[in-house]
């Protein structure tokens, strides 16, 4: 009697020590789980901040291509300027020769 006793023991703390091991599989599973979302949800970040960057680098492309199209610009600018000048410069010195 003592023997069979003694058995029940050990078959009721083995299936303790079972319990508790399906337990910690279960709690690593939920932690595997919210890992795997938050990894999907940091690939879905980087993803956006690619778009995002290639977006600031297209439109600085755009910007510079502007910026050389202003400086073009003022540099036709500049020369019609000097050319204005100097035709003011000789119609006013033929106005005072009449």
């Amino acid at each position: 009697m003592k023997a069979i006793h003694g058995i029940v023991t050990t078959i009721e703390e083995v299936s303790q020590i079972a319990t508790n091991i399906a337990s910690a599989v279960e709690e690593q599973g939920a932690a595997t789980s919210e890992i795997a979302r938050n990894v999907q949800q940091t690939t879905r970040a980087a993803q956006e901040v690619t778009v995002s960057i290639g977006g600031v680098s297209q439109a600085a492309g755009e910007t510079g291509t502007a910026a050389g199209h202003v400086l073009t610009a003022a540099s036709d600018v500049s020369k019609q300027a000097e050319q204005l000048s100097g035709e003011l410069d000789s119609f006013v010195a033929g106005v005072r020769a009449a």
